[in-house]
């Protein structure tokens, strides 16, 4: 199996097959996002069942190494393209009409996720899951406020301009990045041919619009005061 690491094949199929296991995941977190606009009680249900249980637990640690087996073999793919071109990298050539401006951005896109990400984990995870995690019930004697109140924090968030102005640009970021990042995950699982191409291509714009809708139709839902 070590060539699954040490091969230029291997370490995009890693790439592939994590990406698609995240894409699966934002899936599912915009539309969890989503709730919160239908009925706040009905979100906190969710983020209750998602707290400090075992199962949640065993999901996060999934999806955390999902995160960090793609950001390593991004950087190591994005230093091992750098090496190959060499000189040439420097070099002014004629834009590839075939060539996605995604395509040729989507470590410097990644940064940007990534840089939410970080972001998203201060104001939300630790604030929630591992608050429950390090205070169980005492969370209350330690001044947090409830854990479990996922709603809380999302209108606590979002009703500040700056940051869903932030929140917005990660999803411009996240919306390049899954439009290349989709069909070519598929591509490299095997789905390159001439008839299925085009239509994973048009799936991918398709996903990453949805997706990114869900996410957006949040922080917009406050920042118009309709969750005030």
């Amino acid at each position: 199996m070590s060539w699954l690491i040490k091969s230029s094949i291997g370490r995009k199929l890693i790439m592939a097959i994590s990406g698609l296991f995240l894409v699966l995941f934002l899936m599912f977190h915009s539309l969890m996002n989503f709730i919160v606009i239908i009925s706040a009680e009905a979100y906190n249900t969710v983020a209750g069942m998602l707290g400090a249980n075992w199962y949640a637990l065993i999901a996060t640690g999934i999806l955390a190494l999902g995160f960090i087996v793609h950001i390593i073999f991004a950087c190591i793919l994005t230093l091992q393209n750098l090496k190959a071109r060499g000189s040439d990298r420097y070099a002014v050539s004629k834009p590839q009409k075939t060539v996605s401006w995604a395509s040729k951005n989507m470590f410097v896109l990644g940064v940007i996720i990534l840089g939410f990400l970080v972001l998203h984990l201060i104001h939300f995870w630790s604030k929630m899951q591992l608050v429950e995690l390090m205070h169980g019930h005492n969370y209350a004697a330690a001044g947090y406020h409830d854990p479990t109140d996922g709603a809380y924090f999302i209108r606590e968030l979002f009703i500040q301009p700056l940051y869903s102005i932030i929140y917005i640009v990660w999803l411009v970021a996240l919306w390049f990045h899954l439009t290349h990042g989709f069909w070519s995950g598929m591509q490299t699982l095997g789905w390159s041919n001439q008839t299925w191409l085009p239509r994973l291509k048009t799936i991918s714009h398709v996903l990453a619009t949805v997706i990114c809708l869900l996410f957006v139709s949040v922080p917009l839902y406050f920042l118009l005061g309709f969750g005030s």
